[in-house]
């Protein structure tokens, strides 16, 4: 489960103070809503993608016998 600041929060702060944890997180999660998003969603989205491809991606996690390929921002 996501523990942090939450979108309210985050909307005063730019993108590029933002921590790996957040970018994570609400990338996942309007992603996963992306079809029911209002333009404001979705350039919210596109920023933060922008954001994360900026920082060259999120730490690649890779399978293991006890974790899957699916990240889990927490």
């Amino acid at each position: 489960m996501y523990v942090g600041r939450d979108l309210s929060a985050l909307s005063m702060e730019p993108k590029q103070k933002w921590q790996e944890k957040e970018l994570g997180y609400f990338h996942y999660a309007l992603s996963q809503s992306s079809p029911y998003l209002n333009s404001e969603g979705i350039t919210l989205l596109r920023e933060i993608n922008e954001e994360i491809k900026r920082r060259g991606g999120l730490e690649q996690q890779e399978a293991t016998w006890t974790s899957g390929t699916h990240p889990v921002i927490d």
